[in-house]
């Protein structure tokens, strides 16, 4: 295993503990010291990443209660044989509509929610193609910033209607075919994802992935 890869587990594994203390903890004096474990846990990040502290802060290090997987959904969203995707405004390169999980929401509901907001559609969902963990690596690099596992439910979806309208997150959509894809916005989902969802659209019995 490379240094750097030991790092990052080291400090991921401090960040754990320190907010698992927080959540549990009752002493005034310790609940000082996992905070601060928590602060060095961050620091350590943001020299291994170079990111700026508060990014790195908002990525690693904002939740409170017991560390867990972030849970996400991805629309594969099929007409005509090709797929939807959206412009994501964050890094101007596109992605299959999704977002986190909302606490009130299954995965499901989740999926149609974004897959509404993001692209304007009205989805069915037809099966789960794929639960997918995100620290997979995409030619030799992190496909995410955050140092947390994000566990991305994949939905093989078909479109009932609706019509894009610009918003906050996404500026357009349209439908691609397999050989003809723009910029992937890798953060949100792999070229072998996409592929998945192709070869999950033409299947007769498809099986659940799941790593």
């Amino acid at each position: 295993m490379e240094k750097k890869d030991q790092f990052s587990k080291w400090a991921i594994e401090l960040q754990s503990i320190a907010q698992d203390g927080l959540e549990y903890g009752h002493d005034r004096f310790d609940l000082e010291r996992y905070a601060r474990i928590r602060e060095i846990a961050t620091e350590m990040m943001a020299a291994k990443t170079g990111l700026p502290l508060k990014q790195v802060k908002d990525l690693f290090s904002s939740d409170d209660g017991y560390q867990t997987p972030k849970l996400s959904t991805r629309a594969a969203i099929f007409k005509n044989d090709k797929l939807l995707l959206v412009h994501e405004t964050t890094d101007d390169h596109w992605s299959m509509p999704g977002g986190w999980c909302e606490p009130n929401l299954s995965v499901a509901q989740n999926c149609i929610k974004e897959a509404r907001e993001e692209s304007g559609r009205k989805i069915a969902i037809d099966q789960v193609i794929a639960i997918r963990n995100s620290k997979t690596n995409v030619h030799g690099h992190d496909r995410t910033e955050r140092a947390i596992n994000v566990c991305n439910v994949i939905f093989l979806c078909h479109e009932l209607g609706g019509d894009f309208v610009k918003n906050t997150e996404t500026t357009e959509c349209d439908y691609f075919s397999l050989d003809n894809l723009p910029p992937l916005s890798l953060i949100r989902n792999t070229p072998e994802e996409i592929k998945i969802c192709f070869d999950a659209h033409k299947a007769t019995n498809w099986q659940v992935l799941f790593d």
